[in-house]
């Protein structure tokens, strides 16, 4: 077999010959010739007998390493005039537009980029920060589905930090399908703003008003029908949003789409829980210092990690400290208490038992103004969780929550 053919095979380009193979010390360079007479736009899909002239040079592409040595395409290309984007470089089937890397390159890169960080990916296919960010700009266009935002019922919108310095990325997702949809740098309402922007672009909104009024003239409707009006086609077919507590995805999505039903996720309700009963523990550490008890103030602070984790991740030395805290009583006993039964109402949530939830959410109301557990962070979260407590409250109860 002519070493010509085995690298045809190997290399398995579509739409070239392999004409020549040469190694050098550092690199193995491939030089290859289009098998097509035509000459086809790289941004179009126009095509042409009819060239412009040709490359003095061989345009290089870089393919996937064979073994230690890298290896390099080589090409010599003509030159077309397109009605629409002018003179170009003819277009190649084993690269994207603008590239120096092959489609297996950079496809390797891109799916490389969604399993480990960008240093890695640096050392082990040897290029810079800024390539890697490019070669995932050209995949992400090219495979990016352009009805993604199409059918959204239930969504979740959440930041995560993809830097130091306070940097962050507001991305939404698709609960059905299961995967996220939309990304922006920032976060808050601001974000959120243009996501609903994206969703029903404001050309939209105007030809769908241009509809409207073209159709016979009716009755001028209430100011509150206009105002729904204004909700784009895709945001109106939103069903629920899930959210963390802060108020700028909030505010944003009832101006966008007030017909959304707003749920809190049950990690951030449990999270704040948990911060309330912590600061509770703080303070009875905080009330054994100051009345002499050092031995008691210093066991006790051991037992951190006894209130805060999950009773089924507990150590037996630290169920035998919550043992010992249950039986001493007080306000940190109850506080925990509270802490499990948020868990317990989330727990029920998931396995489909409403009505035990609801019976939880009631008990829970009770027992935080009953039991007189008067930390702040406590009445925080009982604000901000998303229960309607105002509707379980007795006469007593709204008189304990208004002072």
């Amino acid at each position: 077999m002519r070493l010509t053919t085995a690298f045809k095979r190997l290399l398995d380009l579509s739409g070239v010959w392999v004409r020549q193979v040469s190694f050098e010390p550092d690199r193995v360079v491939v030089r290859v010739a289009l098998r097509r007479r035509r000459l086809q736009c790289p941004k179009c899909s126009y095509c042409t007998r009819n060239r412009e002239n040709e490359q003095h040079h061989a345009s290089v592409w870089r393919h996937l390493d064979l073994g230690s040595w890298r290896l390099e395409i080589h090409a010599n290309l003509r030159r077309l005039r397109c009605p629409e984007h002018g003179v170009l470089v003819e277009g190649v089937p084993f690269a994207r537009y603008g590239a120096r890397f092959t489609r297996d390159f950079e496809d390797l890169v891109a799916w490389l980029a969604t399993r480990t960080d960008k240093s890695a990916i640096c050392r082990l296919v040897r290029i810079d920060w800024q390539t890697v960010g490019r070669i995932i700009e050209r995949v992400g266009d090219e495979l990016l589905d352009e009805d993604r935002l199409d059918d959204l019922f239930e969504i979740s919108i959440d930041e995560v930090a993809w830097r130091k310095g306070h940097r962050y990325l507001t991305l939404v997702g698709d609960h059905r399908r299961r995967a996220v949809v939309w990304g922006t740098e920032g976060k808050g309402q601001a974000a959120a703003d243009e996501f609903f922007a994206e969703l029903d672009p404001p050309d939209a909104l105007e030809d769908a008003e241009d509809t409207v009024e073209s159709q016979e003239i009716q009755a001028q409707p209430p100011a509150e029908e206009q105002a729904e009006q204004k909700i784009g086609e895709r945001a109106s077919k939103l069903v629920a949003i899930s959210m963390d507590m802060g108020p700028g995805y909030a505010k944003s999505a009832r101006q966008h789409a007030p017909q959304a039903v707003i749920c809190i996720d049950n990690f951030h309700v449990v999270q704040l829980a948990t911060k309330a009963l912590d600061e509770v523990r703080r303070e009875h550490w905080n009330e054994l210092r100051s009345a002499g008890e050092s031995e008691a103030a210093k066991s006790f602070k051991d037992a951190r990690f006894s209130v805060l984790k999950n009773p089924e991740d507990l150590t037996e030395r630290q169920i035998e400290m919550l043992a010992a805290l249950h039986a001493a009583g007080g306000k940190l006993p109850r506080a925990y208490a509270l802490k499990e039964m948020v868990r317990a109402i989330f727990g029920s949530l998931a396995l489909g038992v409403g009505d035990s939830a609801r019976r939880l959410g009631r008990r829970l109301v009770l027992r935080a103004f009953h039991n007189k557990v008067r930390s702040t962070g406590w009445r925080t979260w009982l604000v901000w969780s998303g229960l309607r407590l105002r509707r379980f409250m007795t006469r007593g109860v709204r008189r304990a929550w208004s002072s």
